[in-house]
C-alpha cells in the first residue's frame, strides 16, 4: 500500500457530463452569492472586501534593532494592544530590521500615533531606531486598487487570446468562462472570510488564473486528441474520456500544490496566512472548474472536429 499513490486506480470511467446540470446551477448559486458578498455595501475603495493598506491608505514605520534580531511576535502583540485598523508587521533584510504598518483611527491626529506606535514598541523591543513614517494616501491607494484590477483583467484576456490562438475560439470561451468562474469564487472567500485584500492577494489571484489555465489546457489538449481520434463518438462521451484520461495527473498535481501551501500557512505566520490560503482555495476551485465549467461550455457551443485522423504512436527504433 505504499506509496500512497498507488491506491489510485490507473483507468477511471467516471460519467462527468452527466452532473454537469447540477454542477452548473451550483457554480451559478456560488458566483451570485460571491458577487454580493464582494461588491456590497457598493461604498469606495473596495465594497465588501476587507481592504489592506495598500488600497486604503496608512501609515509605514521602517525600524531596526541591529544588532540583534527584530521579535517579530513581540511587535505584533503592541500593535495589537494600540486598537490601531489593520496592523501589520513584516521583517525583511537580515532579520533586524521590520516594517510597521497601520491604519489611523478616523480623526486622530497623525503625529499622536506615530508617537503612541514608537513608544508601544520600544517598550515591547528595547533599543530600537524608528526611520521617519511614510503616509500612503487615497490617491495613490486608489489608483493601486485600480491597478490591480486591470491586472486581473489584463491576465485573462491575454489567456482568451493564447487559448485561441492555440486550439479554437470554442475552447477561449470556455477558458475564460472557467477563468471569471475562477476569481468570482475566490473574491467571495476573501470577502466570506474577511481576509484581507492587498497587493499580495492581487498575486494570489494572477497566480490562481496560472494554475486554473494550465490545468483547463492540459483537458483541452486531451479532448482535442480525441476529437480527432474518435470521430463519430457523441462530444459527451469524448470529454467524459478526456477528464478521465486526465484525472490522476490533475489529483497528484492538486494534491501536491495544497499540501505545500498547507505547510506554508501553518508555518508561515500571518503575513502568509491570507495567501497560502486563497491558493489553496483557487486551486481547489480551478481544478473544479476545469471539469465542471471549461469542458460543459464546449458541450454546449460545440466543436469542430479535426480533419485529420490521429496517428499512433510508434514504437522507438532501438538498435544496439
Amino acid at each position: 500500500m505504499w506509496p500512497l499513490i498507488k491506491i489510485l486506480p490507473v483507468k477511471t470511467n467516471f460519467e462527468f457530463v452527466r452532473f454537469a446540470k447540477f454542477a452548473a446551477l451550483l457554480s451559478a448559486l456560488a458566483v451570485i452569492a460571491s458577487l454580493a458578498r464582494a461588491l456590497m455595501p457598493f461604498e469606495p475603495p473596495c465594497g465588501g472586501l476587507n481592504c489592506g493598506i495598500d488600497f486604503t491608505g496608512g501609515t509605514v514605520i521602517e525600524l531596526s534593532t541591529a544588532p540583534k534580531q527584530v521579535d517579530l511576535g513581540a511587535a505584533r502583540t503592541a500593535m495589537e494592544g494600540l486598537n490601531l485598523g489593520d496592523p501589520q508587521v513584516q521583517g525583511f533584510g537580515d532579520g533586524t530590521a521590520a516594517m510597521v504598518r497601520y491604519q489611523a483611527p478616523p480623526g486622530a491626529h497623525p503625529d499622536q500615533v506615530v508617537q503612541q506606535v514608537e513608544a508601544a514598541l520600544a517598550r515591547a523591543l528595547g533599543q530600537v531606531t524608528f526611520d521617519s513614517p511614510d503616509v500612503v494616501g487615497a490617491k495613490v491607494s486608489g489608483e493601486l486598487f485600480t491597478s490591480g484590477l486591470m491586472a486581473l483583467g489584463l491576465a485573462i484576456l491575454l489567456m482568451l487570446v493564447y487559448i485561441w490562438f492555440r486550439f479554437e475560439l470554442q475552447f477561449g470561451i470556455g477558458a475564460v468562462v472557467a477563468l471569471f468562474h475562477d476569481v468570482i469564487l475566490t473574491f467571495g472567500v476573501i470577502a466570506f472570510f474577511r481576509l484581507e485584500f492587498s497587493l499580495t492577494t492581487v498575486a494570489a489571484i494572477l497566480t490562481v488564473i496560472g494554475y486554473s489555465m494550465n490545468d483547463t489546457v492540459v483537458v483541452f489538449d486531451r479532448l482535442r486528441e480525441n476529437l480527432r481520434k474518435y470521430k463519430r463518438m457523441p462530444l459527451r462521451e469524448i470529454i467524459d474520456i478526456s477528464i478521465n484520461e486526465t484525472l490522476s495527473r490533475t489529483i497528484i498535481t492538486g494534491v501536491t500544490a495544497v499540501l505545500a501551501l498547507a505547510g506554508l500557512a501553518v508555518f508561515g505566520g500571518p503575513t502568509l496566512f491570507g495567501m497560502s490560503m486563497v491558493l489553496v482555495f483557487g486551486i481547489i476551485i480551478g481544478t473544479y472548474s476545469s471539469i465542471y465549467v471549461a469542458a460543459p461550455v464546449i458541450l454546449l457551443w460545440g466543436v469542430k472536429r479535426g480533419e485529420e485522423e490521429a496517428q499512433p504512436l510508434k514504437p522507438a527504433d532501438v538498435r544496439p
